[in-house]
């Protein structure tokens, strides 16, 4: 099977029922976004803490599934969809890592070691793609669990990289106004 296919080369590209739309389309760029933020996720591994790979892992399995929904305008049932049970995985790791982590107090300044640098960048690319859903569910139906998995995605990307920095005693730095 080629890569290529030469159905791109005019600006537009599939979706998941086959039609037709502009690579530029609210749509594709939404779960570009997603797509970008998984590459990244993808960078980050193998952060030297096993539980985070793994969660990485499990991660990016999940952005696959949340451009398979974006890209179906029309899904059936069986189709892969983003649900209630991603989100509340979500929330349970962050309740975990939370009790590992001393109260914030203050803003903190993304940064820190590898890992912990790399999952806070990730972190901004995930809110990125929250606005892009936020935006293209303003025009188009889409599955509002898609919004609430990418805002609780972007909460724990926050909260694993102060996990790392914290376990690769990389200090928390609060920005000076």
């Amino acid at each position: 099977m080629s890569i290529y296919t030469g159905r791109g080369d005019e600006g537009e590209t599939d979706l998941r029922d086959m039609s037709r739309v502009s690579k530029s389309s609210h749509r594709i760029e939404a779960y570009g976004t997603v797509d970008e933020a998984n590459a990244l996720l993808g960078t980050v591994r193998p952060t030297g803490h096993d539980d985070l790979d793994d969660l990485l892992e499990t991660v990016q399995n999940h952005l696959h599934v949340v451009q398979a929904d974006l890209a179906n305008p029309d899904p059936d049932p069986d189709d892969p969809q983003v649900d209630a049970g991603h989100v509340d995985e979500l929330e349970d790791r962050i309740d975990a890592f939370d009790e590992e982590l001393e109260p914030l107090t203050s803003f903190i300044l993304p940064g820190g070691g590898e890992a912990g640098a790399a999952l806070h960048h990730a972190r901004a690319v995930v809110r990125r793609a929250e606005r892009r859903v936020v935006d293209l569910a303003r025009s188009e139906q889409i599955n509002e669990a898609v919004v609430t998995y990418l805002n609780r995605l972007s909460d724990l990307l926050f909260t694993a990289g102060r996990v790392a920095n914290a376990r690769d005693g990389e200090p928390e730095e609060s920005p000076s106004y």
